[in-house]
């Protein structure tokens, strides 16, 4: 059956409207964003056909950043064109960083009452049970072969030598690629690198660049961050406490957590972790450059990468090599899940938690916010 052919072309005004209100309600994570986008854009308001929602798919797949918010930049982008692409993408972000911005002033201001201690306290075992849920799916498809998973192994043992979480990126991605090589297949490079190198050239310079604690290396950070990650959302944990806890000592392990707390239970992408962390190092000028920094690569990447999509997607060694990224990804992500495990189940009540969690999580398929909610109100109580 063929696609359904748009019928209207919404303005950037009702783009902005849409997206805004869009923003609000988008919990539950990438998976359910895109979801709740098929829905919305395909089948009701018909901007798009479903053959241009899946191309554009497999391309957020394809480069680095969160896959739902260079979802919305693509649908932005094909119906009004740059204008289109900032005004969605922005307007998706807005809400969240609003949210997160003010939770974040408080967290800083009222962080050491006993009832946000104990809110926190029964959330971060649910945030522990939400990232293995997201590992569990995502690794069904991320290590679908006896290659892959050998890669995921390797890129463990990587990492636990200390091995930077970039760096066992791009191992990972070189093992696939070669492991394509000699299976007899062609290493052909289409011109579809011009992405690719543009995230190389932004981590390059995010990386080689020296500047003391500031609002500048906040920016290079975390600019650095949004240019290299593939997978998921829940990646960013990895370089989170790779950049900011154990490089420059920014932040504890305890905020860490309580970033990503927050970061699931408010809509949106949860790389508004990043807002979070922003306000927490520089306040309210932190918070937004933070923001800004994390999601430029991903505007621009899905700007150059758009009429590239067809040839992205007949690669062989591109696929390859992402095909190892992405299992690289979950492998650091395990090692993330352990790490943030331990230090947020401390006790009996935090462990029957993170059990219920789980179970409600991997056996009844709650919404992973309303496990939050019921959390932050479990947590009020007991403490």
């Amino acid at each position: 059956m063929p696609d359904p052919i748009p019928t209207r072309q919404p303005s950037l005004a009702e783009i902005a409207w849409v997206f805004l209100k869009f923003g609000t309600i988008a919990f539950g994570g990438p998976a359910a964003h895109i979801a709740m986008m098929e829905e919305q854009f395909v089948r009701r308001r018909q901007w798009i056909t479903e053959t241009e929602f899946l191309d554009r798919l497999a391309a957020a797949n394809l480069i680095p950043g969160p896959s739902s918010t260079e979802m919305t930049i693509f649908i932005g982008q094909l119906k009004r064109g740059w204008r289109g692409l900032i005004v969605a993408g922005s307007c998706f972000l807005i809400p969240a960083a609003v949210m997160v911005s003010l939770i974040a002033w408080a967290y800083v201001r009222y962080g050491s009452l006993p009832k946000v201690a104990g809110l926190l306290y029964a959330v971060k075992p649910v945030v522990v049970t939400i990232i293995i849920q997201a590992l569990w799916k995502l690794a069904k498809t991320g290590v679908r072969t006896a290659v892959l998973a050998v890669i995921a192994a390797f890129s463990v043992a990587l990492n636990l030598l200390g091995l930077s979480p970039i760096m066992v990126l791009i191992v990972a991605g070189a093992l696939s690629a070669a492991g394509l090589a000699i299976r007899g297949r062609t290493l052909a490079i289409p011109a579809l690198g011009l992405p690719r190198l543009l995230a190389f050239l932004m981590a390059t310079a995010a990386t080689a660049t020296a500047f003391p604690v500031s609002l500048g290396r906040l920016f290079l950070s975390f600019l650095k961050i949004g240019s290299v990650i593939f997978g998921s959302g829940y990646v960013l944990l990895v370089f989170l406490q790779s950049e900011f806890v154990e490089r420059l000592h920014w932040l504890t392990e305890k905020q860490l957590l309580d970033a990503v707390a927050v970061g699931q239970f408010t809509p949106g992408p949860v790389f508004t972790t990043a807002t979070f962390i922003g306000y927490i190092v520089a306040g309210w000028a932190g918070a937004a450059v933070a923001t800004v920094a994390i999601f430029l690569p991903g505007f621009i990447l899905v700007a150059v990468s758009g009429p590239l999509i067809p040839r992205m997607r007949r690669s062989p060694v591109v696929g390859a090599a992402l095909d190892g990224v992405v299992a690289g990804s979950l492998a650091l992500m395990a090692v993330v899940t352990w790490q943030l495990g331990k230090a947020s189940i401390v006790d009996w009540a935090t462990l029957a938690i993170f059990g219920v969690s789980l179970i409600a999580l991997l056996r009844f398929r709650v919404n992973s916010a309303w496990l939050i909610g019921a959390a932050a109100v479990v947590g009020l109580i007991m403490r």
